[in-house]
């Protein structure tokens, strides 16, 4: 049963051969897709919550959750190739491994976009925050700018910022891509300019003690770290408009994963060796988790003077420096740049609901296009909802570790779903072949169960809890109206036109 209503694949092919893409891309273009779409709110804004559960040890971090994406990344490219259609991990794991999984799946991958899009918006307010208080001495008070779990009532910034992307997916948006060519730009430029301002400033002594709460300690910052890396699926999706895809995919997502870890290193070494990244201990001594009460009384007792108390933890480290132009820029550009990574979480957020609806496992209303603006516009205002309220209450860690759990459940699927696919049906053409797929594929899934399993014990309660909700919402509603359990197994394309997916710019 729990593997049973398996949604016929060539049905879900049927839409893919009516949107015949052109190969165009190449090795270059790959990565360069790969950079644009990791490089960003993750570095921004975890590496004060990654230095507080690793220490400088976070360097480490960052290896060990890109190699777990290298490897989960190949098998979704051969997913992605072989079934390019809407729905991603929800989608493949429906023709593979059946609707209970596939309901789960796309149930956890809500985790992924949504609460991504809430982690997103606190990561904006903290730079807002700093950024007023820079550049027209404005202090709001920290009731308004930080959830309960954070030190204060409601972080008014981030719901701001959450309900004006909101608004505008309503409405429509054409996202061009010279836009967000741009936006990635004045990321990496803000990037490289810290590097090069922190670098040569170094102090080794920094670096030690290297691992102050040991590996236990470098395992939950990878695990956090790995939102960081999400968005690197956007290269596995290219892969039917990719040239040689079996030689260039691979250059591809190894490539641009490289790059952004030796970016990433470069970043947490100048934060490292400049102000230090040693985590703050209760009055006790006792360690204290990122993204709670303690730990903002702590903060305030040294007066916020640490890195893993900053909420804008690249601009302080500038400003701590005596760059406090420069940190002002930084800061800048996480707000400039942001905003639309918010919108590319929305954005997959309403796209997996509508095909979630479209295939009858959601009220027929989630697919509703509104008349004027050609919008999904219901589940855009539902999903819309749900993200001022994660923004407004709960801290950026925590939101980041929750989604993280989503999207490690998805990807180790995927995983199991191209393991599967190459044993019950070897002979369909594949574009793309995962390499050493006996390695490969069994790597990601203990990779993803690793690190799901190095994050905080209340994440994972979290998302127990959420699965169990979801279950309770499929035997109650979702397997009684599901078109495949009725024997509808047509696949129509969402008819939405006045939404160009942006170009997905990252966690």
């Amino acid at each position: 049963m729990i593997f049973g209503r398996i949604k016929p694949l060539d049905a879900i092919l049927a839409t893919a051969e009516k949107k015949s893409l052109h190969r165009s891309l190449g090795a270059f273009q790959l990565t360069m897709l790969g950079i644009g779409a990791v490089i960003g709110t993750g570095i921004f804004v975890l590496t004060a919550e990654a230095a507080q559960k690793a220490g400088p040890g976070m360097m480490l971090s960052f290896v060990i959750a890109g190699l777990v994406c290298a490897v989960a990344a190949l098998c979704y490219a051969e997913m992605a190739a072989m079934v390019p259609v809407s729905g991603s991990a929800y989608t493949y794991s429906y023709a593979v491994m059946g609707e209970l999984v596939a309901w789960m799946v796309g149930w956890a991958l809500i985790l992924e976009y949504a609460i991504a899009a809430g982690a997103v918006s606190v990561g904006w307010s903290g730079y807002f925050i700093g950024w007023l208080q820079t550049s027209f001495n404005i202090t709001i008070p920290l009731d308004l700018v930080r959830g309960p779990f954070d030190g204060g009532m409601i972080n008014v910034p981030a719901m701001l910022i959450a309900t004006a992307v909101t608004l505008l997916l309503v409405k429509g948006t054409k996202e061009s891509a010279t836009v967000n060519a741009v936006l990635v730009g004045v990321k990496i430029i803000a990037l490289t300019m810290f590097i090069l301002l922190t670098l040569p400033v170094i102090k080794t002594g920094q670096f030690t003690p290297f691992a102050p709460l040991g590996f236990g300690g470098i395992s939950a910052a990878a695990a956090s770290i790995f939102f960081a890396y999400v968005g690197f699926d956007a290269v596995s999706t290219a892969a039917e408009e990719t040239k040689n895809p079996q030689r260039n995919m691979p250059i591809g997502l190894i490539g641009s994963l490289a790059v952004c870890t030796i970016f990433y290193m470069l970043v947490a070494s100048g934060v490292i060796g400049t102000v230090g990244a040693q985590p703050v201990y209760g009055p006790g001594g006792e360690v204290l988790s990122p993204g709670t009460p303690a730990l903002s009384q702590a903060c305030a007792a040294i007066q916020e003077q640490a890195v893993v108390c900053s909420k804008e933890a690249l601009a302080w480290t500038l400003k701590s420096i005596g760059w406090p132009f420069i940190g002002w820029l930084v800061g800048a550009a996480a707000i400039i740049a942001l905003p639309s990574v918010i919108l590319m979480m929305m954005f997959g957020q309403t796209r997996i609901f509508f095909v979630m609806s479209r295939d009858g496992l959601l009220p027929e209303m989630f697919s509703r296009v509104h008349p004027r603006f050609k919008t999904p516009h219901v589940i855009t205002l539902l999903t819309g909802l749900f993200v001022i309220l994660f923004a407004a209450f709960f801290p950026v860690g925590l939101l980041a570790d929750v989604s993280n759990s989503g999207t490690l459940f998805a990807f180790a699927a995927v995983s199991i779903a191209v393991l599967v696919l190459r044993r019950t049906d070897p002979n369909r053409a594949r574009p793309f072949r995962t390499p050493a797929v006996a390695i490969i594929a069994p790597l990601s899934i203990i990779g993803c169960v690793y690190l799901f399993f190095s994050l905080s014990a209340v994440t994972i309660q979290l998302f127990i809890g959420w699965a169990l909700a979801g279950l309770v919402v499929y035997f109650l509603y979702s397997r009684n109206r599901s078109h495949v359990g009725r024997g509808l197994t047509e696949v129509h394309e969402p008819e939405i036109h006045d939404i160009n997916p942006p170009v997905p710019g990252t966690h």
